[in-house]
């Protein structure tokens, strides 16, 4: 009967894990990090990236609270709310930046001619350090995601769970399905994004509403705050 609590209770907080990345402040913020994408793949896996990170706080948080049987403070887990809604707001004003700077010929970039600097339109020059420093920015904008959840997730399987290994094995599960669910989601949306790009018009104003949604968004968060009543 335990196993079969467990298997149970596994396939729920996958599901669940799936649902918890369609969340709206979670949209907004990886919608901001893959608007500037033209790959359905290189989209899919910053989506992965995000899960990876926001599974990886969830647990290292969550594992402390359940063993130790303790719940998170009120005012931290609403400290860590407030840090998701200017992480949004970051990220919205960051994206309008880029569309405005973008133009009606597409991104602009500095190039260098010696001692002269010149501004050109099209793709920035190819010069990268490698996949990581494209990855880290959804990394850590999923673990400041899995910092906020923490607190509600460990409450609740405190609450439901009868042992410590079930507790620990919803949680991952519950990780890897959000991470999976906004892969998905994020290499679906990179298709869009694709026929979008063709279009510098189309793509401008894609990344702009986009980062007005997530700036929205997060300013919503931030004024509603317990934070401010206390």
């Amino acid at each position: 009967m335990p196993v079969l609590e467990l298997m149970t209770s596994s396939g729920l907080g996958s599901l669940l894990g799936m649902r918890h990345a369609l969340e709206p402040d979670h949209l907004a913020a990886v919608s901001t990090l893959v608007s500037g994408e033209r790959n359905g793949v290189k989209a899919a896996f910053l989506g992965a990236c995000w899960g990876l990170g926001h599974t990886s706080a969830l647990i290292a948080v969550g594992a402390v609270l359940v063993v130790l049987r303790a719940e998170m403070p009120r005012r931290v887990a609403d400290g860590f709310e407030l840090c998701v809604a200017l992480m949004l707001i970051g990220l919205g004003l960051r994206a309008i930046y880029l569309a405005a700077r973008q133009g009606p010929a597409g991104p602009a970039h500095l190039h260098h001619h010696g001692g002269t600097v010149h501004a050109h339109h099209g793709a920035p020059s190819h010069i990268h350090i490698g996949a990581w420093t494209l990855a880290r920015r959804p990394l850590i904008v999923g673990a400041v995601h899995g910092l906020a959840g923490s607190g509600a997730l460990t409450a609740l399987v405190l609450t439901t769970l009868p042992s410590t290994a079930a507790r620990l094995t919803y949680m991952l599960v519950f990780g890897l399905g959000s991470t999976l669910g906004m892969a998905a989601l994020s290499g679906l949306l990179g298709w869009p994004l694709a026929q979008a790009g063709r279009h510098r018009g189309l793509a401008r104003a894609l990344s702009l509403a986009v980062g007005c949604v997530s700036t929205g968004l997060g300013l919503v968060y931030a004024l509603t705050s317990p934070l401010w009543s206390m």
